[in-house]
């Protein structure tokens, strides 16, 4: 089994889409991978000879920065934004979308299950 920026490609699968397993590496990126380590795009994963993963692990290791080191510089971009308060940290901060969307209704991905309101008792009635 190869494995390549501490993910285990599925063996089955064609290289190209076997590397889109890896955080950070989409279908484009993964031709692109491809071809710079000069293996063909078809080849099963797990027909790979050990110096074909050493080219393709070196390849996105010099080209594209993926996995641990992208979700940490997202999430460091995020914290900025709140750190300097504009409008887009507070809407993350509050958990709230944050490209606009309505939210009167939908956006219950960002706030999470219903919460329940109580309604107004009625006043009793005098007869």
């Amino acid at each position: 089994m190869a494995r390549i920026s501490g993910v285990d490609l599925p063996r089955e699968k064609a290289i190209e889409i076997s590397l889109t397993y890896i955080y950070g590496i989409g279908r484009s990126a993964a031709r692109r991978v491809c071809d710079l380590a000069e293996v063909p795009r078809a080849m099963k994963t797990h027909q790979l000879d050990e110096t074909e993963v050493v080219r393709l692990r070196d390849a996105i290791e010099s080209h594209y920065k993926v996995e641990g080191d992208l979700r940490r510089e997202f999430q460091q971009n995020i914290k900025l934004l709140m750190d300097v308060g504009c409008y887009r940290g507070l809407r993350h901060r509050r958990g709230l979308p944050v490209r606009g969307q309505r939210t009167h209704t939908n956006a219950r991905t960002r706030k999470g299950p219903r919460k329940a309101i109580a309604g107004k008792k009625k006043a009793p009635t005098k007869k």
